[in-house]
């Protein structure tokens, strides 16, 4: 039996997939990739056909909203799984879920189950974006309605889904605990010891709250406190990006260390005793799991997908989105009170296992596609 998964971005197939596929292998699936920027040599591609994959490119902007592209990308799927011919298929992010369903609709795949991993740009509160958010969710209803399942991430996107009408009522939703994270592979790490270590990682995007953690940084810096700040990620191609001068400014002021992308970020999260991540939204956050599975405690915002991590004041603390001032105020808390840091560092690692291990996570989706 074939299994067709969709991705817009190529290294999200390694490491938030990856564990995904090796279970459907488990399970005598043959699985196939279809996604953009995957040309023979590539590492991710190496990789997946390493381990018996087979990989298709299949044109996809993951940006903008270009209908003549738009249309390329539905056709070319709708081709693929017209020869492939699987027996189900599953997409994850706008673009893959949108033109994934329909095409897989129109080529009758017999089981089609849709992932969203979070809202996107289009999704956030700015009134410069309603015609985009009024397109994709016209969008997205019309596929969703062509889904057997659609997974969520957390509560608050089944709940703004359902609202909206964007999932159409009695069909199935499914809510699952994020991605899920390895915690055989991200263990526990013990805490530096040489002073406060805050680490954020992230694509360097508005919408993560890269600029509240920089300004949070400065003004502690200000204070003489003798924290550092550390900032993994890169600048995507989004409109919602951070600009290189800003980055640029951060570093040659010292506001923060820029450890840019790293294909292993354990060392990082290694490096410090506090995890940040105040993001406006996410589906689940997956560096928070994995810094919460090395024993971390976790300071992010209490946002659709962000508030799931975090039980306030147990494993770490809730601040408000954008507020650079709480933000400010749950670090010096931390760098005031090493005890608290020790103690929500291990419920981290507890939560981790007992909520977010990816193997529990992933028996959940295998029993809802009907692959247990």
């Amino acid at each position: 039996m074939r299994f067709l998964m969709i991705a817009s971005y190529a290294e999200s197939l390694i490491a938030f997939r990856g564990p995904l596929i090796a279970a459907l292998q488990e399970k005598g699936l043959e699985v196939h990739i279809a996604a953009p920027d995957l040309p023979a040599g590539h590492q991710v591609r190496a990789a997946l056909e390493s381990r018996g994959v087979v990989v298709h490119h299949v044109p996809l902007q993951r940006t903008g909203m270009n209908p003549l592209a738009d249309a390329r990308t539905l056709l070319a799927l709708h081709r693929l799984m017209r020869r492939v011919r699987p027996a189900c298929v599953m997409s994850y992010t706008i673009k893959p879920v949108i033109y994934g369903m329909l095409a897989g609709w129109l080529a009758r795949v017999p089981r089609r189950f849709a992932l969203i991993t979070g809202l996107g740009y289009a999704f956030r509160e700015d009134s410069g974006r309603s015609r985009l958010r009024a397109v994709v969710q016209r969008l997205y209803a019309l596929a969703l309605s062509r889904a057997h399942t659609t997974f969520f991430q957390n509560p608050d996107d089944e709940a703004l889904f359902r609202r909206a009408d964007i999932l159409p009522a009695g069909k199935r939703s499914c809510i699952v605990n994020g991605s899920g994270v390895d915690v055989a592979s991200f263990e526990v790490a013990p805490l530096p010891d040489d002073g406060p270590r805050f680490l954020l990682i992230a694509r360097l995007l508005g919408d993560k709250g890269v600029r509240e953690y920089a300004e949070a940084a400065r003004r502690i810096r200000a204070r003489g406190a003798g924290a550092r700040f550390s900032l993994v990620g890169w600048i995507d191609a989004s409109p919602d990006a951070i600009a290189q001068h800003e980055l640029d400014a951060w570093v040659a002021d010292g506001t923060v260390d820029f450890l840019g992308r790293l294909a292993d970020v354990r060392p990082a999260i290694a490096g410090c005793n506090v995890y940040v991540l105040p993001s406006y939204g996410e589906g689940t956050p997956r560096s928070v799991l994995e810094a919460m599975a090395m024993g971390r405690p976790i300071i992010t915002t209490d946002a659709p997908g962000c508030r799931e991590t975090v039980v306030d004041g147990d494993n770490g603390l809730l601040v408000p989105v954008k507020s650079v001032g709480a933000l400010e105020q749950a670090m010096m808390q931390l760098i005031e009170d090493w005890e608290q840091v020790v103690r929500m560092g291990q419920r981290s690692r507890q939560i981790a296992e007992s909520k977010y291990d990816v193997r529990k996570v992933n028996a959940v989706m295998l029993r809802e596609m009907g692959l247990e």
